[in-house]
């Protein structure tokens, strides 16, 4: 008969507390989970969504577990026991037995390189997070400029919205006196319809925004107060900003680290040719005699290592090719993102917004004065009106894209 038993080399039961409970078992952040977030601060926002956002939490957890993957894959190989038993004709019960206790393990050269080769691909694990948690703040950002945009495009319909109302005040009193007719007090009617449809629209958007940026919050509401956009860099230098833009992307670092894990593999699988060694202990009874000896083995590994040293070096060069991929599209994408900047930023300077602002108010007091009829005024406004949405969207559209080419800052 003959048992074999492995143990593990560690064997531990580790309890860690949830981070910020208190002695009561009950977390601070559950106890303040009502708590509502005002401000008209957008790193405020950030700050809370970057603490609070599930997806964030679940990423930092996976890269947690894979950490902990790269670092069993360093460590001891299980230390085994052996106990045989052995039965002879005209021996009553057992006639010998045989233990052997043994350790097997590798050169130390190869933990140095699986070592090297580890702490690579943990940075790239790292740095492969920070990019998700700039996506998910980016994101929470643009949600910030949507609220923004759709708070100032409220204020133009509520304005748009206000003059049709005084305006049909105004022609139903003229109705009754024969100055007007009836087809131009529809009018106004149908154009306060159609600015009534438009605030549905803007109030349902700007609500579906908010509630996305609670829950991009873990659920805690944030009531982002804002209605201006921030002040944004001047970009004056854009060669040092496509510089900035390619030293701090996170996706070009995780990509230089793994290329240099891949590197490293390859010096990890030219040591698998060095032969795994195993020493142990060996006890052998015969009868009422034992006998003690250690026991010193190696394992030739012919055919384990075959082939391993070339796919290597093959998934270096790809890694290769993959980080002189990721830097051109960087420095690509960068160049398209200054680019757009400057052909908004044009865009919005050729509008004066002063002047439209001046001449819906000319034409107001055209249309009151009789000056012009009603159908050139809504012909003249409505012009207006989709002039200065347009600028609002132009402006929404620059912060974002500044957003995008600043994203390494967050």
């Amino acid at each position: 008969m003959k048992t074999i038993l492995t143990i593990p080399i560690i064997s531990f039961l580790c309890i860690l507390p949830l981070k910020g409970q208190d002695n009561a078992g009950v977390s601070p952040a559950a106890a303040s989970a009502d708590t509502v977030l005002r401000t008209d601060n957008v790193d405020e926002v950030l700050s809370a969504v970057a603490g609070n956002n599930p997806e964030l939490a679940a990423l930092v957890q996976d890269s947690e577990a894979m950490d902990f993957q790269l670092k069993t894959e360093n460590f001891l190989e299980d230390p085994t026991i052996e106990y045989s038993s052995f039965y002879s004709a005209g021996v009553n019960g057992q006639a010998g037995s045989e233990l052997v206790v043994s350790q097997g393990f590798d050169f130390p050269t190869v933990y140095a390189a699986r070592h090297k080769r580890n702490e690579f691909s943990r940075a790239a694990i790292e740095s492969g997070l920070n990019a998700e948690r700039q996506r998910i703040l980016l994101d929470a950002k643009n949600l910030c400029l949507d609220i923004i945009m759709y708070r100032q495009i409220g204020r133009l319909l509520a304005m748009q919205s206000e003059i049709a109302d005084e305006l049909l005040l105004l022609y139903g009193q003229r109705l009754e006196t024969g100055d007007a007719s009836a087809l131009e007090v529809n009018k106004i009617r149908m154009e306060l319809m159609s600015v009534a449809t438009d605030v549905a629209a803007n109030n349902a958007a700007l609500d579906a925004a908010c509630k996305s940026l609670s829950a991009m919050n873990g659920g805690q509401e944030i009531v982002f107060e804002a209605d201006e956009f921030p002040l944004t860099e001047d970009i004056s230098d854009y060669e040092a900003a496509v510089e900035e833009y390619l030293s701090g992307d996170a996706s070009i670092i995780a990509a230089a680290n793994t290329a240099e894990a891949a590197k490293a593999e390859i010096s990890v699988n030219r040591q698998g040719w060095i032969p795994k060694i195993e020493v142990g202990y060996r006890r052998n009874t015969a009868i009422r005699d034992a006998e003690h000896g250690f026991l010193v083995g190696c394992s030739i590994p012919i055919f384990s290592n075959h082939r391993k040293v070339a796919m290597a070096k093959a998934r270096s060069t790809s890694a290769r090719s993959s980080l002189n991929y990721a830097r051109l599209q960087a420095e690509t994408e960068a160049r398209s993102i200054l680019n757009e900047i400057s052909q908004t930023k044009s865009a919005i300077e050729a509008y004066d917004e002063p002047l439209m602002r001046e001449t819906l108010t000319l034409l107001r007091q055209a249309v009151e004065g009789g000056e012009i009829s009603l159908i050139d005024y809504f012909t003249e406004t409505s012009g207006i009106y989709s002039i200065l949405t347009s600028c609002i969207t132009l402006q929404n559209n620059c912060q974002k894209l500044t957003a995008r080419l600043f994203r390494n800052r967050l």
